[in-house]
């Protein structure tokens, strides 16, 4: 069969499991959609954060960072693995026992303020926005390809799918669609890394094929052909990087950090019954994710290589059936500059003749190395899995951020359970059609896109949050005005340098020579600095504010918190 016809089939499939669980767990209370009813097992929760935890970004992008920018790609690797070590030691557990639904939720019962509430939802609208933009475009990328229609196209339909089970299945709904969709999206990515490291180096294992020699009988190792290869082409060693230090240090901080702001992968903590099993899920969901993370240098190495010894000096005429299949969706092109009929891939760009988007390259992989079009259409599946199952947490965050912080706590406290669900599902579909807006119109490839809203979540959330369990004298004059600052600074630097919407600007002029993918960090510290100098500077929090702070570190009693 076709790959069309197998990724009908496999997709389809896949499909109907995740709108099958939605109605079957659909949600009829608010508890329900917010968080599950708070009675997610610690297994469960592990697998539906490791879902909710890698996007498009990480399923799609990733390997295609990693595979163009050699050893400069690994920051976003280091970043978001470190991240989320951060976020379940320092943050969750603590989050968890506080027992409040939302992020901005905690800030405002922490900094006992709606001003400060309310800051942290525009926050959190704006963070969950940004980063769905690049769920949505991994969408519209997948369908544009497997399914043969026109990315804009592809989104609606993604746009659909997401609007079902998010708005009907609330948190319940998307907590065990998400379970679903981490068995998809791990055995697509795992199941060709293991077809390919063994076809390269004779190794199934593709953590240890990335580190041994390639089977062309050449007896070099797979990273010292790709360096050749590289070198051969004008491109800079793959395994020596370019990035200055301050930057390497700034973006893997900034995703780190982001990483413990972010506030769909913090909500997933209050799923479960209890303080102890917050901590066990963050054990269960660092396991899972590492299973791809590890695996990701592998097949950036893999599919690098292959593409290289594909497409180099080799004849526009015979190119292989995939090639013509990407150039369709005008993710690969190819501009014959000199009328020889040869594919020109080299560093110069005024002689280089083919471009290619650095999305495709985990999905083009299986077609490059010639594996069996199920193998393709599963991979396609497990794209679908990894974006659409983290814009469903981002949308519902922008949702319970509407229904429960804006109109449950500020302007109609008064409100009915009933009608807050309303509510939550019309923030709910707002977010979806505002998400495919995006989608449509995003502001660059995935990873870089969701480096900036990690970015924004750094220099938003995350000084609020860490300040607010571990300093008993920050108050919520500090922490709106880190906040603000923050935030502001952040938006500024990606207009004008990562948007140019402020006229024309290079490299050169980065502050401190940090580019808007790490200058969250630089937002973050200011932050900081202004949060903990306004608090010093201002009146002290209430004594029971303070007791509750220090109550929330006190391990004892942990494990009967419950959700309140």
């Amino acid at each position: 069969m076709s790959v069309f016809v197998w990724t009908l089939i496999i997709v389809g499939l896949t499909f109907a499991l995740y709108i099958g669980i939605a109605i079957y767990s659909r949600a009829g209370s608010t508890k329900e959609f917010y968080v599950a009813g708070g009675g997610v097992s610690p297994l469960a929760n592990g697998l539906a954060t490791a879902a909710d935890w890698m996007s498009a970004a990480s399923f799609i992008s990733m390997a295609g960072l990693i595979s163009f920018m050699g050893y400069d790609g690994t920051v976003y690797l280091m970043g978001w693995t470190g991240g989320y070590v951060l976020l379940a030691l320092l943050l969750a557990p603590y989050l968890r026992k506080f027992g409040k639904f939302t992020v901005p939720d905690f800030i405002g019962d922490r900094y006992y303020s709606n001003v400060a509430r309310t800051v942290a939802v525009i926050c959190a609208v704006i963070v969950s926005f940004t980063y769905v933009a690049g769920q949505m475009r991994g969408v519209g990328v997948v369908f544009s390809r497997f399914l043969e229609v026109d990315i804009d196209h592809g989104v609606y339909i993604g746009m659909a799918l997401v609007f079902f089970y998010a708005v009907m299945g609330g948190m319940k709904g998307i907590t065990y669609t998400q379970v679903a969709q981490y068995c998809v999206l791990i055995f697509a990515y795992m199941v060709p890394a293991f077809f390919i490291s063994l076809t390269m180096t004779g190794n199934v294992i593709p953590q240890l094929g990335f580190g041994d020699t390639v089977t062309d009988g050449s007896g070099m190792y797979l990273l010292e052909k790709l360096d050749q290869l590289h070198t051969e082409l004008g491109f800079a060693e793959y395994t020596s990087g370019s990035k200055s230090m301050i930057d390497v240090f700034a973006i893997t901080f900034a995703l780190m950090v982001g990483t413990a702001g972010l506030p769909h992968v913090i909500v997933r903590f209050f799923t479960v019954p209890k303080v102890s099993d917050a901590r066990k899920s963050a054990g269960y969901a660092l396991l899972f994710i590492a299973i791809l993370y590890t695996t990701a240098p592998a097949i950036a190495a893999f599919a690098r290589t292959n593409l290289i010894t594909t497409v180099s000096e080799k004849p526009y005429a015979e190119m292989p059936p995939w090639f013509k299949s990407w150039e369709e969706t005008e993710l690969i092109k190819f501009d014959d500059k000199n009328g020889d009929g040869l594919i020109q891939y080299v560093a110069a760009p005024d002689a280089n003749e083919l471009t290619i988007d650095r999305d495709i390259m985990v999905l083009a992989n299986p077609e490059i190395a010639n594996l069996p079009n199920w193998v393709i259409a599963l991979v396609a599946a497990g794209g679908l899995a990894a974006a659409l199952s983290t814009a469903a947490g981002l949308l519902l965050v922008i949702s319970t951020s509407i229904a429960h912080d804006l109109i449950k706590k500020q302007i109609k406290p008064d409100i009915s359970d009933r009608a807050e669900l309303w509510w939550a599902r019309g923030g709910a579909v707002f977010a979806v059609v505002i998400a495919g807006y995006f989608g449509i119109h995003p502001p660059g490839f995935v990873a870089a896109v969701v480096a900036l809203a990690f970015g924004l979540a750094a220099s938003s959330f995350f000084p609020a949050i860490i300040l607010g369990i571990f300093d008993k004298r920050m108050n919520r004059e500090g922490a709106v005005a880190g906040m603000v600052v923050g935030i502001l600074l952040m938006l500024y630097y990606m207009l004008k340098f990562k948007l140019g919407v402020f006229g024309e600007t290079s490299p050169d002029e980065w502050w401190f020579g940090i580019s808007p993918e790490g200058f969250g960090t630089v937002a973050m510290t200011v932050n900081l600095i202004i949060s903990i100098v306004v608090s010093r500077l201002t009146a002290a929090p209430p004594q029971e504010v303070q007791d509750l702070v220090e109550d929330i570190r006190i391990p004892r009693g942990a494990g009967n918190a419950q959700a309140h």
